[in-house]
């Protein structure tokens, strides 16, 4: 019996070791909250429409009880908020454990987004420093105020279309358009417009954003009217900064280098693709044999656009050539560099052109097919 009682107080020993011990840890989970803030200085500007920039938030480290590790979360809250309720927490450099926080303009943006600045006014964020250690947190008794103005710009959709009266595919949103992602913010189409109404949308389903063109500009929720007579146009449209471009196209024509000429003009066939049927092609005799190289001229908006192959020179093309032969780049004018070169079996043959700078086309090509 006496064995039985020394065995169980050995084992209430233990326990209360074990307790104390935990306690004694528990302790040292005591943290300092931060006493102040280096940067960015007191109502400091940031013009969020910079492509690539960046705020950095700096204060002085925390301490800790047991002196080790300490880990940090920035908070941001609306100029006269009292961080009860945040906007956006997020952990500083270093998964936490840096006194620092490099945040983009990008995220800046969309926190300014949730504290009600609108697109293109000015408006401030609230910041502060959470410390903590364990389940100890610390709110730091001071805070920063940032101004920033927002650029015109929209996040960047999955997908991209055109729709309405006065576009190609009509006011059917099944039959919308899409357009072309050209860039991690930008898209574009090559397109018909014609008297009536279009816009963009985001998806054919369910209920899509919508933007439309106002003075150059993207705008949401609206449509651009489009009076004049039916033309070709390239529509540009970048949503970093919420900007549009568009730009007749008024002739397509393909270059032949060896006779300085043109040796047909392409017909628009819709949804970005144009067409030329039943054209002769004849290469040029020269001293060293036939020559076959050849580029292409887009007569647009004040001026004109080359394109041509992506090598400086080529070989013929045959039937093994790969697919990347045929995409088409902007190039200069140089009558002979970046030029195409026909397949042999184009000599003295009738042909049915086509040019490709549809969404689908990725990248531009073309292609001849002899008849």
């Amino acid at each position: 019996m006496k064995n039985i009682y020394s065995k169980l107080l050995l084992i209430i020993l233990s326990v209360l070791a074990v307790g104390c011990q935990d306690d004694d840890t528990l302790s040292h989970t005591n943290v300092s909250a931060v006493a102040t803030l280096y940067a960015p200085e007191n109502n400091k500007f940031f013009d969020l429409g910079a492509t690539g920039g960046s705020a950095v938030f700096e204060w002085e480290g925390a301490k800790a009880e047991d002196n080790g590790v300490v880990l940090y979360d920035v908070i941001f809250d609306r100029e006269n908020g009292d961080f009860s309720k945040p906007l956006y927490v997020m952990p500083s450099d270093g998964k936490g454990f840096q006194p620092t926080l490099n945040l983009s303009y990008t995220q800046l943006n969309k926190i300014a987004e949730m504290a009600g600045i609108e697109r293109e006014a000015i408006g401030k964020l609230k910041w502060t420093v959470y410390s903590s250690k364990g389940l100890n947190i610390q709110k730091s008794a001071v805070s920063g105020i940032i101004e920033v103005k927002r650029p015109a710009g929209f996040p960047m959709p999955d997908q991209l279309f055109i729709t309405g009266s006065g576009s190609e595919g009509g006011d059917a949103i099944a039959d919308a358009v899409p357009c072309k992602k050209t860039g991690a913010s930008t898209y574009e189409i090559y397109t018909k417009l014609k008297a009536g109404q279009y816009k963009f949308i985001t998806r054919k389903s369910g209920t899509p954003e919508t933007y439309f063109i106002e003075d150059g500009k993207l705008k949401e929720d609206g449509v651009t009217t489009y009076s004049g007579a039916d033309k070709i146009y390239r529509i540009k449209i970048d949503f970093s900064v919420g900007s549009t471009t568009i730009t007749e196209i008024k002739k397509v024509e393909i270059w032949f280098a060896p006779t300085a000429e043109y040796l047909f003009e392409y017909t628009y066939a819709g949804k970005g693709i144009w067409k030329a049927d039943n054209k002769p092609i004849v290469f040029k005799q020269e001293s060293w044999g036939r020559d076959e190289r050849y580029k292409f001229k887009f007569t647009v908006d004040g001026g004109e656009e080359w394109f041509g192959s992506v090598n400086k020179d080529n070989n013929r093309p045959n039937a093994d050539s790969p697919a990347s032969y045929w995409y088409m780049v902007l190039a200069d004018s140089d009558r002979w560099n970046f030029s195409f070169k026909f397949d042999g079996a184009v000599d003295n043959k009738n042909v049915n052109a086509v040019i490709d700078f549809s969404a689908s086309a990725t990248p531009y090509t073309h292609s001849f097919t002899v008849l």
